[in-house]
């Protein structure tokens, strides 16, 4: 399928759009002391993907997919981040990728998201941008979702593994792991509605706003 090479260079980690710079709040659980292995990383990662990724990212992906606005869920991602760290994330990863896809899978759809952004019309988040490429690329729904989550998941193991720090061998069995928690969390997206859109866990956003006032870190968020 000609779409299977241009997804492989979208979610190769790669790909120059910062991901590198961000651990989406685990750092600050190896600050208080509860993520530090290969095991405590393993159950945070899980926690990620079937709360943040499924209830943000993974439905945005699904209602984009299913014609809603793109616009209309750009507004809502802004809205329901409430981390500024981790939605200034969004926006510079998404960012990115929106000039990379301009560049490299030019289309009249990531063209019109673009000019939004550029109007102040929308901010650009990275589930967006990667969606509106995926989409005008012909790569179907489940593909995409699971492309976009298992690379999530990749970039943020690769980040722990410089800083817990983990051993490259025990960031693959990470990764391993995590498989079938990305292929539910595909499932789970599929079931959800527009309420359960934003629902995120408590913790996690708590997390990721103690990070912003934390004395020692190595990432943006």
């Amino acid at each position: 399928m000609q779409y299977q090479l241009a997804l492989q260079q979208l979610t190769d980690s790669a790909l120059p759009t910062g991901a590198f710079a961000h651990s989406l709040g685990f750092e600050s659980y190896i600050h208080r002391e509860l993520v530090g292995d290969e095991v405590t990383f393993g159950n945070w990662l899980h926690a990620f993907i079937t709360q943040q990724l499924v209830y943000s990212d993974g439905l945005a992906l699904r209602f984009l997919f299913e014609g809603v606005d793109v616009g209309l869920l750009d507004g809502v991602l802004s809205a329901q981040l409430l981390a500024r760290e981790v939605r200034e994330a969004s926006l510079k990863m998404g960012g990115r990728l929106l000039e990379i896809g301009g560049e490299v899978f030019p289309s009249g759809e990531l063209e019109a998201y673009r000019g939004l952004v550029r109007a102040g019309l929308a901010s650009g988040h990275q589930p967006l941008a990667f969606g509106v490429i995926a989409r005008s690329l012909g790569v179907p729904f489940e593909a995409a979702l699971s492309a976009y989550l298992f690379a999530t998941v990749t970039s943020l193991t690769q980040n722990a593994v410089r800083a817990i720090p983990l051993g490259q061998n025990a960031g693959q069995r990470v990764l391993r792991q995590a498989h079938d928690a990305v292929a539910t969390a595909v499932d789970d997206v599929a079931q959800l509605c527009w309420d359960d859109f934003g629902a995120v866990s408590p913790g996690l956003e708590i997390s990721q706003m103690r990070h912003e006032r934390q004395r020692a870190r190595m990432f943006m968020s």
